[in-house]
C-alpha cells in the first residue's frame, strides 16, 4: 500500500524473514493510516531510533550497503518528516530551534555515514532522545485522526 512510495520504508530483505517483515510492514502501514498527527510524529521518532540502531549494527558488521540504507533512512525521517513538518511562522522560537537541531542532526548523520563513526551516531541519539522523551510525555488534548485525506476531530 505505502511501501513503494514511502520514503521512510526499508527495503524488504529476501530469505526466511521476508514473510515476517511483510507482516511488520502491514502493521506499520495500519498504524500510519489511523494515526493522529501526534502519533505520526511519535512514529517518525521511533523510526529514527530504529534506523540508528540498524545503522550501528551494519557499521559493526562492516555491511556498507545496509549501513548507508539505514542512515539514509534516519536522515530522511529527520529532514523530510520532522523538519519539513515544522511550521516556522506559527511555531516561533521553538520551531526555529528544532529546525536548527534537525539541520545539525542531518549533517552529523551524513558525516557518520561517510566516516563510519559510531561516536557521531551516539551524538545524534543523545540530541534526539530528549525530543523523543518529551513527545512521549505529551498527552494530546484532542484526538485528531486523519483518514482518507480528511481530518476528523473527535
Amino acid at each position: 500500500m505505502y511501501a513503494p512510495a514511502s520514503p521512510f520504508s526499508r527495503p524488504l530483505p529476501t530469505g526466511d524473514r521476508t514473510q515476517s517483515n511483510l507482516y511488520r510492514q502491514v502493521g506499520v502501514e495500519t498504524s500510519i493510516s489511523g494515526a493522529s498527527p501526534h502519533q505520526l510524529v511519535k512514529l517518525l521518532l521511533d523510526g529514527f531510533f530504529e534506523a540508528l540502531t540498524d545503522g550501528r549494527g551494519a557499521m559493526r558488521k562492516g555491511d556498507i550497503e545496509a549501513k548507508a540504507q539505514a542512515l539514509s533512512r534516519a536522515l530522511r525521517i529527520v529532514d523530510e518528516g520532522l523538519k519539513a513538518s515544522l511550521d516556522l511562522q506559527a511555531g516561533g522560537e521553538l520551531a526555529q530551534n528544532l529546525h536548527g537541531l534537525y539541520t545539525y542532526v542531518c549533517l552529523r548523520l551524513t558525516q557518520a555515514n561517510l566516516r563510519n563513526d559510531e561516536a557521531i551516531l551516539d551524538e545524534c541519539q543523545n540530541l534526539m532522545q530528549p525530543i523523543r522523551d518529551a513527545w512521549q510525555n505529551i498527552k494530546p488534548t484532542q484526538t485528531d485522526v486523519v483518514r482518507g485525506g480528511m481530518e476528523v476531530h473527535a
